[in-house]
């Protein structure tokens, strides 16, 4: 089952944005957009597994907003302090940044909703090789093709076979995106990226 997650902000590049981010970090994700609070509640406002929400419209309906914590992610523009035990998102950041804090909000986020689970992978999904773990790693941590086979001591090709074993396993094409399932199944931790 895909999460669903909802974006609450008036301004369209900025939710449009997000959207795009998120989208290529989690392909399976229903990503809905609201230009309004009012508009979030016409719809069905408590099926999402996420709320990223602009800091404006967090302060005019907090009470909804901390009702689901952790799962309500404020957008600050740097104009406001950080909120404390509040998520937070500075949307000024730049793309590798924001994209970086992005994963360590839903690392954490996890855990707080679901303390007794383990990064051990679950049984339906499909199996990653010890030697494709070990190039995913190499690979969100920035390393190119030539510089993984080097490393490894293995071949260019099989370098890039690995890669495309494990693009199709995943069904995760960009790198962000395999970086984000790295850190949620436990083979790096989010600040070594």
């Amino acid at each position: 089952m895909s999460p669903e997650i909802a974006i609450i902000e008036q301004n369209t590049l900025t939710a449009l944005g997000l959207r795009t981010i998120l989208e290529e970090l989690l392909p399976t994700a229903t990503i809905r957009v609201f230009a309004s609070f009012g508009a979030l509640t016409d719809d069905t406002p408590d099926m999402y597994a996420h709320y990223f929400v602009s800091s404006h419209i967090y302060f005019e309906h907090t009470g909804f907003f901390r009702e689901r914590y952790p799962k309500s992610i404020v957008l600050a523009a740097g104009e406001h302090p950080l909120l404390n035990g509040i998520p937070t998102l500075n949307i000024r950041l730049p793309q590798d940044k924001l994209v970086k804090s992005i994963m360590q909000l839903r690392h954490h986020g996890h855990e707080r909703l679901h303390p007794a689970s383990t990064a051990l992978p679950r049984a339906d999904e499909q199996d990653l090789s010890p030697r494709e773990i070990e190039v995913l790693v190499l690979v969100t941590r920035g390393l190119i093709n030539k510089e993984i086979a080097e490393r490894l001591n293995i071949s260019l090709t099989t370098v890039i076979t690995h890669r495309k074993n494990i693009t199709e396993k995943l069904g995760i094409k960009s790198v962000s995106g395999l970086a984000i399932y790295a850190v949620m199944h436990g083979y790096i931790e989010a600040d070594r990226l």
